[in-house]
C-alpha cells in the first residue's frame, strides 16, 4: 500500500538527522566549560560549590578555587593574584612526588622573599597521612586538601606529579606531568619572575 511505509530517502533522512542532532549534543557537551568547586567544607557543608571555569591551558588564566591547608585556613587562588605561583598536584603514594618535593622545598626557601607561592594540592587523601608525609620531608610551604579531588579535575590532572606555574597576573607560564630536574624548575620559575638572570 502507499503511504504506509516510509521510503528510503525519508528513512536516510531521519538517520542523518539524528546522527547530526547527536553529534551536535557531543560537541555542545565536550565544548562546556569544566565546572569548577571551591571545598564548601571550608563554609560548613559537604556539598561542593560549582562554578563555570576555564580549560587550565598556558597563555590562559588559571582557574580559580579556594582548598583548607593542613592548619585549616582557607587559601583562595584569586586572594595571591600579585604573587608568583606554582600549583603541584601529587599523592603519598606517587614516589616521583616524593622525590620531587626537596626540589620545591629548596626552591621556596629560595624564592620566597621574592614572592613565590606554592600550594601543593593532595589528591584527596585522609589528613593524618598527609600530615605524616609533610613532616617526614619538612615541606614548610602551603599544603592544600582536596577532598573529592574537584580541583584535580578542575585542572584535568591525569598524571602525578602534574605542576602548572602561574606568573603574578595569574597566567599559566607552564605545565609539566612528571618530576623536573632542577635546571628545568629553574627555567619555568624564571618565566614567572622567580630567579633567572
Amino acid at each position: 500500500m502507499i503511504g504506509t511505509q516510509p521510503s528510503r530517502l525519508s528513512t536516510a533522512a531521519l538517520v542523518l538527522l539524528g546522527l547530526v542532532l547527536g553529534s551536535a549534543s557531543a560537541a555542545i557537551l565536550w565544548l562546556r566549560p569544566v565546572q569548577s568547586a571551591a571545598v564548601s567544607a571550608l563554609e560548613g557543608t559537604s556539598t561542593p560549590i560549582i562554578t563555570p571555569a576555564p580549560a587550565p591551558v598556558v597563555g590562559a588564566t588559571a582557574p580559580t578555587f579556594a582548598l583548607a591547608n593542613l592548619g585549616g585556613e582557607r587559601v583562595d587562588l584569586r586572594a595571591l593574584r600579585g604573587s608568583p605561583l606554582v600549583l603541584n598536584f601529587w599523592a603519598t603514594w606517587c614516589e616521583p612526588c616524593r622525590t620531587e618535593m626537596p626540589l620545591l622545598q629548596s626552591h621556596y626557601e629560595a624564592g620566597r622573599s621574592a614572592g613565590l607561592r606554592i600550594l601543593a594540592i593532595n589528591f584527596d587523601e585522609p589528613e593524618p597521612l598527609v600530615r605524616s608525609f609533610v613532616e617526614e620531608l619538612g615541606l614548610t610551604f602551603d599544603i592544600l586538601l582536596d577532598p573529592g579531588a574537584y580541583v584535580q579535575g578542575l585542572y584535568r590532572v591525569r598524571g602525578y606529579p602534574a605542576t602548572f606555574f602561574v606568573d603574578a597576573r595569574g597566567v599559566i607560564r607552564g605545565h609539566k606531568v612528571g618530576a623536573m630536574e632542577d635546571s628545568e624548575l629553574e627555567a619555568f620559575l624564571a618565566d614567572i619572575g622567580i630567579g633567572g638572570p
